[in-house]
């Protein structure tokens, strides 16, 4: 086959096109700004998507990385990594887990975690419990089991028969959880707040619902914390403030700060008959990883961290809350916890995510028409100051092109 594609050095020809990639570029970042190509300063409140939890740059990161880059980039988990190691003891440390797999993604995170709940009743003699109740909004990876996990159709299409072994049901409803719980049923698997679904979460009553049915009935609670994980909630873990203890538990995104690391946890009990041989990861672990991953604890676990996060959490959403009052034609709603905040739109999401970009804010959208807000945890107060200003022009912006609309179709 030939290629009709043209290169140059700005073209995206080559790029396999499943993204829809704005018409912005940019060339480096600073704290909660990114910088483009053409000079012009953005505030960032996507942050990678919950990845860049200490903004762009950070100094102690960068030394980490620069110095870790002059001993060792990778060796193989053939053989042992102290550096490794403390990371794991760290997060065990710090969490519900006593043993730590690394990955490189959170879709690696997450296919862990499926394996060790199935791997877990196959060590206790019950081959046969290997489904999973999962729930509607979610989003849990883009790996062929984790998407059978997501169980959205628009993420499914093309790729044949779905991965069997997931039970999906509504949030919220713990009658519908009691009855699909069957001989078969390995675990249930839910995120503390849904990110990609619209920044939705059931009652902290639903949770504690579920650790005593997985408890009554022998099976295993998993979080899926990729998004929620590493402070984004306003704890280290999400879990944290729920009240709720999971038996397994998946991290990602701000795990390294940007750089590419992901992470289950587990207990001792949930980690039964995992052995050498019974999983594995070329890169997981990596040193860079590693390093990253350990520099960004060394922030978080200072003193003061947290609460910086609630109180910026806090700030933000009594100023967006003060915003939707204002232009109830645009915005609705303001959802979320800790930097994880939604703001259900009323106009289409992405043409908020449009304008509010054009005022030089970036956000991300998100299901149930809702652009999420995901500055880095550093943020301060005069850049949440800045970026309701730019909300604020956004919906003026807006608000006057919808009534422009609404005279044209009127005299029409």
């Amino acid at each position: 086959m030939t290629s009709n594609a043209t290169s140059s050095p700005l073209s995206q020809a080559h790029l396999l096109p499943v993204f829809a990639r704005a018409d912005v570029a940019f060339e480096r970042g600073e704290g909660a700004w990114l910088i483009g190509t053409d000079g012009e300063r953005y505030l960032d409140f996507t942050s990678g998507v919950a990845v860049n939890a200490l903004g762009h740059a950070h100094p102690h990161m960068v030394a980490a990385l620069q110095e870790q880059a002059t001993k060792l980039w990778h060796m193989s988990n053939l053989f042992k990594s102290p550096d490794g190691e403390r990371l794991a003891a760290r997060l065990c440390e710090q969490s519900f887990a006593d043993f730590v797999f690394f990955a490189n993604s959170g879709a690696e995170a997450m296919e862990c975690a499926i394996k060790v709940t199935r791997h877990y009743h196959f060590s206790k003699g019950h081959p046969e419990r290997t489904r999973i109740i999962t729930f509607e909004g979610a989003f849990h990876g883009r790996t062929l089991g984790t998407l059978a996990a997501t169980g959205a159709a628009k993420y499914l299409e093309g790729y044949g028969t779905p991965l069997d072994g997931f039970d999906q049901l509504p949030l919220g409803d713990i009658e519908a959880v009691k009855k699909a719980i069957g001989p078969n049923t390995a675990g249930i698997l839910i995120e503390p707040l849904q990110g990609e679904g619209g920044v939705r979460a059931p009652s902290n009553a639903f949770f504690g619902a579920l650790r005593e049915l997985c408890d009554k009935n022998g099976i295993l609670l998993i979080f899926d914390e990729v998004q929620t994980g590493m402070g984004r909630t306003g704890e280290l873990f999400a879990y944290q403030r729920i009240g709720v203890t999971p038996d397994v538990m998946s991290l990602a995104k701000a795990l390294g700060g940007g750089f590419p690391i992901g992470a289950c946890l587990v207990t001792a009990e949930a980690a039964e008959g995992m052995a050498p041989g019974s999983h594995g990861s070329t890169f997981g672990g990596n040193p860079l990883a590693v390093a990253a991953a350990n520099s960004v604890l060394d922030i978080m676990l200072k003193p003061g961290f947290f609460d910086h996060v609630k109180k910026m959490s806090l700030l933000l959403k009594q100023k967006l809350a003060g915003v939707v009052d204002g232009h109830p034609d645009v915005l609705s709603e303001v959802r979320g916890e800790g930097l994880l905040i939604g703001l259900k739109a009323v106009v289409p999401a992405g043409d908020l995510v449009a304008a509010l970009r054009d005022a030089k804010l970036l956000t991300v959208g998100a299901g149930d028409n809702v652009v999420r807000f995901l500055p880095p945890l550093i943020v301060s107060e005069s850049e949440i100051e800045q970026a309701v200003q730019r909300l604020e022009q956004a919906c003026v912006a807006l608000g006057s092109s919808a009534k422009t609309s609404a005279k044209t179709q009127g005299a029409a």
